[in-house]
């Protein structure tokens, strides 16, 4: 049933746009040319750069009115041309929550953001829309909380409460889920489905992260090189695969499980080939060859959890298995880890110690431990002249070698503990080790010299005036012999050579990610340390930076990152230690833990999901991968072993 506030009248219209910035020869935008309707759910798409924020500017007028430069062609925003208004004018239409979401918040108390707007625009009724605003966002019960009090996805809520004051009819919000913990992005995306759905609001969303848009959103944008290249769908977008491999934007995995499983049987259980390699996926020659006669996928391939649930337990139904899930292992090298996970959950008795503290002889093996705490507390003073504790007493050892992807939802201490072990914060209580020494008798600028900390926010690391200076100034300011050869290589790896003469404060989001990445990789440090580094990023440049982390493990002794990414986690970490209020919650492998589910749950962390697909089939142990899972099935339908050895698709 069509939802009663969709209609064709448009919302935004945008005709043959075109702008550049000051100081750029190339312009951001092309051409672009964009029909929104009201009351509709719509995702902007595209790789890092090609314009989905400068597009997203022109909604509420900064483009061209506070953002100057060359511009040329029509905006009209609910059927009126934006060429007149201001800035002011057009934001009573339009609220925008920005990429870094912390710096809309400008006032001491919930409520007195959430009425800031209207009381600026010298509204009567300010108290009473900022009340409405907070209610929509479900924040009325934190109304006379201090901003600094709250988690990062309350302040999201509120930056989007700050903007929905105003009772804009339409709302942007750039890159809801990069600095959220799972938990709270699903909460966020939550509040603005309601918003969509009951108050009719114009949702548009940038957006990177595929499984959140086939979650919630309608229709699909998508970008390249400034110009929109189509609008549809979003099962039609989502399965678009061409176009998305095309330009390194990823499908939701249980998307890219489905193309899996359609190269196994092409191949004859060979996972090898792209699916799109002169072949159709729906071809069954294959299938025919393999004994799986009048078997075939059907499309479109589905895009969320729910949907692949249906299709794969179809697919298991129609070929008729009789099978369990459950009887059958996967045949690739994982199972032998993934087992590990199915034998922790269940005798949790048996490995709890192990979850909780970590098996330390066997982290140790050859090396010593490069960082060590001790019993570290850290407390912060806050504005009340009373002391809040963020981390309490923390034990841990990191030892050489290690790949540790540090875990918990936000404000469990996970920035805390990267700056203790940087010497920007120095313990309350306890102690913390670098290599012996402890950090309180050593200066920040001689931990530096071993270890590289790159910054949640990007901007918190420029100091110069252009990209190239960004990452020689580290290098140059000591002296290395091989400056100039190690920033070029730099620049090469993260795609950076074209920008090199760019301000890194007028990059986008994900191009200043790329900048500060670039500059802390650049020392090749002992120890580095990575605070949300694939936040703002597209899938093809956190593809880039996998691999740049596994070519750091030549020159680097061990590298520590803090994220919210459980992607990542899954395909790069050896160690997981989980944060939960200031505490070690659990440390061990990826099995271990994400085979506690109320540990999972507790430290607002989610299953990825391809993990929730294999709990709703009840394949055990979970899959953690696309290709994994498409493995698992084709063992089921044939009855027959993968050849292990085969290469995975090239998918996107």
């Amino acid at each position: 049933m069509p939802k009663p506030f969709v209609h064709d009248h448009p919302a935004i219209r945008i005709a043959g746009v075109t702008f550049a910035y000051p100081g750029s020869e190339q312009p951001v935008l092309k051409e672009a040319s964009l029909h929104i309707r009201r009351g509709s759910f719509t995702a902007i798409i595209g790789g890092n750069g090609c314009g989905k924020s400068t597009l997203c500017k022109l909604f509420n007028g900064l483009i061209p009115h506070y953002y100057s430069g060359d511009f040329t062609g029509t905006v009209e925003i609910c059927g009126v041309s934006a060429e007149n208004r201001t800035v002011s004018e057009l934001s009573r239409r339009v609220g925008y929550v920005y990429q870094d979401f912390d710096n809309q918040l400008v006032r001491p108390t919930v409520m007195d953001e959430a009425h800031f707007a209207p009381l600026n625009y010298g509204l009567p009724d300010y108290r009473a829309m900022g009340a409405r605003a907070l209610d929509m966002c479900g924040l009325t019960h934190l109304k006379d909380r201090y901003i600094w009090e709250l988690s990062g996805g309350q302040k999201h809520l509120l930056a989007l409460a700050g903007a929905l004051s105003l009772e804009p009819d339409i709302l942007v919000v750039d890159e809801p889920v990069s600095q959220l913990d799972p938990q709270h992005a699903r909460q966020v995306y939550d509040v603005l489905r309601q918003l969509n759905q009951v108050h009719g609001k114009t949702v548009i969303v940038i957006e990177h992260h595929a499984e959140f848009i086939a979650d919630y959103c309608e229709e699909v944008c998508l970008m390249e090189k400034g110009k929109v290249l189509w609008q549809r769908p979003v099962i039609e977008a989502l399965n678009s695969l061409e176009d998305l491999e095309r330009l390194g934007i990823q499908p939701p995995q249980v998307t890219k499980a489905a193309v899996q499983l359609s190269a196994i049987l092409l191949n004859g259980g060979m996972a090898s080939g792209s699916p799109q390699d002169g072949h159709s996926i729906t071809d069954v020659s294959g299938s025919h060859a393999m004994g799986l006669s009048g078997f075939q996928l059907k499309q479109p391939y589905p895009i969320t959890a729910e949907e692949a649930e249906v299709y794969f337990g179809e697919l298991l139904h129609r070929h008729g298995d009789t099978l369990s899930l459950l009887d059958h292992r996967p045949t690739d090298a994982r199972a032998d880890d993934a087992s590990l996970a199915d034998t922790t959950a269940k005798d949790p008795d048996s490995d709890q110690h192990r979850i909780q503290q970590g098996d330390e002889s066997e982290r140790q093996g050859e090396h010593g431990a490069l960082v060590e705490f001790h019993h570290t507390v850290l407390r912060y003073r806050t504005i009340h002249k009373t002391e809040h504790e963020v981390l309490r007493g923390i034990d841990l050892r990191l030892y050489e070698g290690e790949r540790i992807a540090l875990v918990g939802n936000n404000g469990a201490g996970k920035s805390s503990l990267l700056k203790l072990i940087a010497g920007i914060a120095k313990p309350s209580g306890g102690s913390v080790l670098f290599l012996g020494r402890n950090t309180k008798d050593v200066s920040m600028e001689q931990i530096s010299a071993n270890v590289a900390y790159v910054f949640q926010n990007p901007e918190d690391m420029f100091i110069e005036d252009n990209v190239y200076r960004e990452v020689a100034y580290g290098l140059k300011s000591r002296r290395h012999p091989e400056a100039e050869d190690r920033v070029d290589r730099m620049l090469t790896h993260f795609r950076l050579q074209p920008l090199q003469e760019r301000d890194a404060r007028l990059l986008s989001g994900g191009q200043q990610r790329r900048v500060s990445l670039a500059i802390g990789a650049a020392m090749m440090p002992q120890l580095i340390l990575l605070d949300e580094p694939t936040a703002n990023l597209d899938m093809s440049t956190r593809e880039e930076l996998l691999d740049t982390l596994q070519e750091l493990e030549d020159h680097v002794r061990t590298i520590v990152i803090a994220t919210h990414d459980m992607q990542l986690v899954h395909e790069w970490a050896t160690r997981v230690i989980v944060l939960n209020q200031g505490v070690v919650a659990g440390d061990g492998t990826v099995s271990e833990i994400f085979a506690d589910s109320e540990l999972i749950s507790r430290a607002g962390l989610a299953p990825t999901q391809m993990m929730d697909l294999s709990i709703r089939l009840g394949v055990v142990p979970a899959t953690s991968s696309p290709d994994e899972f498409a493995r698992h099935i084709y063992g089921i339908l044939s009855g027959k072993e993968i050849h292990c050895h085969a290469a995975s698709p090239q998918l996107v």
